[in-house]
């Protein structure tokens, strides 16, 4: 009775069909982060508005899929499908995308990672470690909303660590296929016959860590085409930035400084800007306090702005917290950053926000 149970298990095997015990393992996650926020002056009329934010509180909502499958001598297969959403409404975010925050297969060993798909880039990765705020509803993501949606369509994309020093790159043959809007879907698919630039994107990371401190710099730039969104309408419009990022561990204390220096060449013109910021984390128990000041410098124009914020977490436990946070953006001239990602505020005007929230990861 054994042996045809055994042949019976072999042909399975030989179908495809026992496929799932080569893996070692496949993992569902997530995070769910939803707050409510209070910010003035949202229209000219200086009126206030409370909402429950679409984007984010201090990090975006997603659930996501990822496996690896060990496949000898150190190597490993991956996979990573990952889908952001807003908690106020349960809508998919990124541009209506099934799996907008990433969706991507690689390989990966002593050498590095390469990966093929929609994956983060490296001006993504660049501020990680120096942006003490990361991706919260008040931040410098405000002041530049392409900073936390740094991801790339139709990638390439490569990363490895070597003893402190990490080396990056992504290529892109159609940086963005979502034509829904905003920062995170600037229809600009690429892929055109006879036109080698258009919607093209190439990111490069160089970066040193140890344990008390590390540098960052990376390179992002971006080509556009007919209907892409930013001014980017011809495949020789093009969208730079460069940064340079720093922290440095005093005790338990983080000190994070950095700068995004962006150019972009538009059919509107020529636009520099520096975006420098300054932040501390300290953790005291189950207590994180953290503060952030930044200023962007928009060159040849008074249209500048400064932000200040600051925020408090209490965990709960490993997976979930409670938090507050408190934000002051102030415009001049002709700029019109609101304090809250995605938010409204007149040019010229300040704006002040509170937020309070909750958030679990799973």
């Amino acid at each position: 009775m054994k042996h045809p149970i055994r042949i019976a298990a072999a042909i399975a095997c030989g179908l495809g069909t026992c496929i799932v015990h080569a893996q070692s393992s496949v993992q569902v996650y997530g995070l769910v982060d939803s707050s409510v926020a209070h910010i003035t002056n949202v229209d000219a009329q200086g009126h206030s508005a409370t909402k429950i934010p679409t984007l984010t509180g201090t990090f975006p909502s997603r659930i996501g899929f990822r496996g690896t499958e060990e496949l000898g001598d150190g190597l490993q297969a991956y996979f990573v499908l990952e889908n952001g959403f807003g908690p106020d409404t349960g809508l998919t975010g990124q541009g209506g995308r099934l799996f907008g925050r990433q969706a991507l297969v690689g390989l990966r060993g002593s050498w590095g990672s390469l990966s093929l798909g929609r994956q983060q880039n490296m001006t993504y990765l660049a501020t990680q470690k120096t942006d003490v705020l990361g991706p919260q509803l008040f931040s410098i993501n405000s002041i530049d909303l392409y900073l936390p949606n740094a991801r790339s369509d139709n990638a390439i994309g490569y990363l490895g660590n070597f003893n402190g020093l990490t080396l990056g790159a992504t290529w892109s043959f159609g940086r963005d296929a979502s034509a829904a809007g905003g920062p995170s879907a600037t229809n600009c698919p690429g892929e055109v016959p006879g036109n080698a630039r258009a919607c093209r994107q190439y990111t490069g990371l160089l970066g040193y860590d140890t344990k008390g401190w590390g540098m960052t710099t990376s390179y992002d730039r971006m080509y556009g085409n007919t209907g892409a969104a930013g001014g980017l309408t011809t495949a020789a419009s093009t969208d730079t930035r460069v940064t340079l990022n720093g922290f440095v561990m005093l005790g338990a204390t983080k000190l994070g400084i950095g700068v995004v220096d962006r150019t972009t060449r538009a059919a509107t013109g020529l636009t520099e800007s520096d975006l420098y910021y300054l932040g501390i984390s300290r953790p005291a128990g189950a207590y994180t306090f953290d503060a952030q000041v930044a200023r962007r410098d928009t060159k040849r124009s008074p249209s500048d702005v400064n932000m200040f914020v600051a925020r408090i977490t209490y965990s709960l436990s490993k997976r979930t917290a409670v938090y507050s946070s408190v934000g002051r953006m102030a415009n001049k001239g002709a700029s019109a950053v609101a304090v809250d990602a995605g938010g409204t505020v007149e040019a010229g005007m300040s704006q002040n926000g509170f937020m309070a929230g909750l958030r679990h990861a799973f």
